[in-house]
């Protein structure tokens, strides 16, 4: 059975130039809507303060040389939510596309979207498409913005490619089927992160998050900053990655 590793904030200072870090790190940004509660504000603004998070911990990564980074901004189930919020996180991610593409093109980001296009407004698809084509060329982090994204959909879309393209079940291991997910450039994440306090992985990377390490912070998403990101990449320095096997001195 496939193991993940639940992290908790490490106490102390860690220099992190004396550790590995994780060439991959997701988000599981949650806490937006909890956040604006604390501070007596309608939850909208706790989604637009969650967009100034945004910069500030990809910056920080970036710094660090992590070349992958994935934020999970909008699952597939999130069409459930009331439209006015609906309306509200579709709005607000068609701004930060369109006002941060060019500063993350200057700075070599790679830009990608993992998720479905087709239920998203025009203008939204035009966007995404824009910001991916300009980065393309990029060679530094590469940024994944999951956005209508939900890995059963994704693994179920895999199987019908899969079907669609004839192989033979002889064919078909774990690499062979990996193809066929939206992740297929990208290596699956070595840490992933939720914030607001929550300890379930919500839909998000069921294939690629098999020998995640996770960390979880009650920390709500727009308070996550760069000293919070440092927290949770020093408690992934003081984990033992085994892949189900044992340490050698057992």
């Amino acid at each position: 059975m496939a193991r993940i590793g639940f992290l908790r904030r490490t106490t102390g200072e860690q220099d992190l130039s004396k550790g590995t870090l994780p060439a991959h790190v997701a988000i599981i940004m949650d806490g937006n809507g909890r956040w604006a509660e604390t501070h007596h504000q309608p939850r909208e603004e706790g989604h637009r303060a969650g967009v100034g998070s945004v910069r500030s911990v990809v910056n920080y990564l970036a710094k660090h040389g992590i070349s992958y980074v994935t934020l999970f901004a909008f699952s597939t189930e999130n069409w459930s939510r009331p439209d006015w919020e609906v309306y509200t996180l579709l709005e607000l991610l068609t701004e930060a596309v369109r006002d941060e593409t060019s500063a993350l093109h200057e700075n070599n980001v790679k830009i990608l979207h993992l998720g479905r296009l087709d239920r998203l407004s025009s203008v939204l698809q035009n966007e995404i498409g824009r910001a991916i084509e300009i980065t393309k060329h990029n060679t530094g982090l590469t940024l994944s913005i999951a956005f209508d994204y939900g890995g059963r959909n994704e693994i179920v879309n895999a199987v019908r490619r899969v079907v669609a393209s004839g192989a033979s079940p002889s064919e078909i291991d774990e690499g062979f089927f990996a193809q066929y997910l939206q992740t297929t450039d990208i290596p699956d994440p070595d840490l992933i992160i939720r914030t607001g306090g929550e300890s379930r992985i919500s839909n998000f990377l069921l294939w690629q998050s098999a020998y995640s390490e996770f960390y979880t912070t009650q920390v709500h998403w727009p308070d996550f900053d760069e000293k919070e990101v440092e927290r949770a990449l020093e408690a992934f320095q003081v984990r033992k990655r085994r892949y189900g096997s044992l340490d050698s001195s057992h």
